[in-house]
């Protein structure tokens, strides 16, 4: 079942913004990420307040009387000077999407993003962007089969200073 987020969830919230970090360290070749003592009570912080400062829901798949999966998403504001090389359009940024591991294979990512998509197109959002990790291929995957594409890339390189 997809509800709305309510306060009773906030420790099962927390708990997958942790498994989904644990998986990303996991995934980091470049081994940048890292799991803060902090990061389980901080990140669900972190999250609420961005939610609430940009018009944005977080839904959750509640199986048992326990959330095993989570959604997050924000309409975020432009700034002046982004309009001078883009159209801006009313878009929504899916900020977090997690479904335990004892969740997948249930249909709950896709309930979850259908739900996220409605609530957009309710506030007359005509586009909806999402960052990926670019060594989450499962995550790639999931975004393709629901026509989602590639439109920018991030690219690092690690540079060492000589010794001196």
């Amino acid at each position: 079942m997809i509800i709305e987020y309510e306060e009773k969830y906030l420790e099962d919230v927390k708990d997958l913004l942790v498994e989904l970090e644990e998986y990303i360290l996991t995934i980091d070749d470049d081994h940048l990420d890292q799991l803060h003592p902090e990061y389980r009570e901080k990140m669900a912080e972190l999250n609420f307040k961005e939610l609430e400062e940009n018009d944005g829901k977080c839904y959750l798949a509640v199986e048992d009387g326990k959330a095993i999966g989570m959604i997050m998403g924000v309409i975020r504001k432009y700034e002046p000077y982004d309009y001078l090389d883009y159209t801006c359009p009313r878009a929504g940024t899916i900020t977090e999407l997690i479904v335990s591991k004892n969740g997948r294979g249930k249909g709950i990512g896709k309930e979850l993003m259908k739900k996220m998509e409605e609530y957009f197109l309710g506030k007359e959002c005509t586009h909806v962007f999402i960052d990926v990790f670019a060594y989450n291929q499962n995550a790639i995957n999931f975004y393709d089969r629901r026509g989602y594409h590639n439109r920018m890339h991030t690219v690092v390189k690690q540079i060492k200073t000589e010794d001196k």
